[in-house]
């Protein structure tokens, strides 16, 4: 059953896909490029049909942000973009593999994902010059600092370059934490794409809670990140006794 549920499911996902990208071309080929409306769609999409198709029950907690300011969280798994995005309507940063995955690659190409290559230079000097574009635009921008996913109960080390241009840009810093009620949704280790769907969708309902912490506000990025991370791991843990209460 659980191998069934996963099939079925990732027939929708990549149905979704395609509707997505056949949607935003179509608008682009009447209207032009309109990437807000791309995100507004994306958001709608993902809210009303992909997480609710794949079995996800999303809790949000405090208060999104909008307009311009550097959301910073947590990172478990492929999915916390999707997540995020629900709420906040705002480009997320990703890696540039991403741009090779089936369909997923065109899909978030044309709904305002903004992609990075980690291990080059040039490539992390051209996404912070995006970053503070989309900022200047006015829109938030959400990325996860770490750079990796991983299992830890508390964050790992935050890399400081868009922290110090969201602080040039003169833009709040939000954290956000974010976890999900079975570890088994997390995308760790050697883990490949299809192991890891069959595993995390397969099951009826995946349990999910994001939760947005006040704004952080200072000229320092040293403080930014450390006042990011203490309220990212504290509300970690309220998150985890959430989740064993009930």
């Amino acid at each position: 059953m659980q191998f069934l549920r996963a099939a079925l499911r990732l027939f929708y996902f990549i149905g979704f896909a395609i509707a997505l990208i056949a949607r935003v071309q179509i608008h682009f080929w009447r209207h032009g490029e309109d990437l807000h409306w791309s995100l507004r769609l994306r958001q709608r999409w993902t809210r009303r049909h992909l997480l609710p198709a794949l079995g996800v029950r999303l809790r949000v907690e405090g208060q999104p942000p909008t307009g311009p300011c550097l959301v910073v969280g947590n990172h478990r798994s492929y999915i916390d973009p999707a997540l995020i995005s629900t709420e906040v309507l705002g480009f997320p940063l990703s890696k540039a593999e991403v741009a090779h995955w089936p369909l997923v690659g065109r899909a978030v190409r044309q709904t305002g994902v903004l992609l990075v290559q980690r291990e080059n230079t040039q490539s992390r000097k051209n996404a912070l010059a995006a970053i503070a574009a989309k900022l200047r635009e006015g829109y938030p921008v959400i990325l996860f600092p770490e750079g990796t996913t991983h299992a830890d109960a508390q964050t790992r080390n935050f890399r400081p370059g868009a922290f110090k241009t969201a602080i040039e840009e003169g833009v709040p810093i939000v954290p956000v934490a974010l976890d999900y009620r079975d570890a088994g949704a997390y995308w760790v280790g050697d883990d490949t794409f299809l192991p890891h769907f069959v595993r995390c969708f397969g099951k009826r309902h995946n349990d999910a809670i994001i939760h947005f912490g006040p704004p952080i506000r200072t000229t320092n990025a040293e403080e930014a990140i450390a006042t990011a991370r203490t309220w990212i791991d504290e509300n970690l843990q309220h998150i985890r006794q959430k989740f064993s209460q009930n």
